[in-house]
């Protein structure tokens, strides 16, 4: 699939470019990012640039993962990442991560309710997933206030990039 663009009140999502490469660097410097998210430590400006220029578009291309970087109509500034990811047929997981200054805005819940009505409109999805590692309370609230389910929390499910296992709370929002 081609990328697309997806525009809300406040937001325009869209592919990312190679404009946007300084941006995510930025971004990532983070050390919430860099904990809560799989993203490498330390994430250098080449991380950046195999992201933007070749990770996410062969993503794309192979229907397996839909990223979209999400940027403030008013301002042009990136507000963060949301994607859909294939788990299996007809279950996606969404994931998201937002710039430190962009937070608190609504702005994730906006981009992350416009990624999820286009899976629901675009893809055979019959279930949304939610991931997030325990204590990562700003994602858990974005996913409630989207209606997720936190159905419970897996035990040691993942290592982090602080090298060990953390519980994670696992959620699921149905077709509406």
């Amino acid at each position: 699939m081609e990328p697309v663009t997806i525009e809300t009140d406040r937001l325009l999502l869209r592919a990312f470019t190679s404009a946007d490469v300084d941006a995510v660097h930025r971004a990532c410097q983070d050390d919430d990012i860099q904990f809560y998210t799989p993203v490498p430590v330390p994430y250098r400006r080449a991380d950046a640039e195999r992201l933007v220029h070749e990770k996410l578009p062969s993503q794309w291309a192979e229907d397996r993962d839909y990223t979209l970087g999400a940027f403030r109509k008013d301002t042009g500034a990136l507000v963060g990442s949301y994607c859909l990811t294939l788990v299996s047929r007809g279950v996606w997981e969404l994931g998201y991560w937002a710039v430190k200054e962009q937070r608190g805005q609504g702005f994730s819940v906006e981009a992350a309710r416009a990624v999820c009505d286009w899976g629901w409109t675009t893809l055979e999805v019959h279930r949304i997933e939610w991931w997030a590692m325990v204590g990562n309370t700003g994602s858990r609230a974005v996913a409630e206030r989207l209606g997720f389910t936190v159905e419970g929390t897996l035990r040691s499910r993942g290592i982090a990039n602080d090298g060990k296992p953390h519980d994670w709370w696992v959620g699921g929002l149905l077709r509406p």
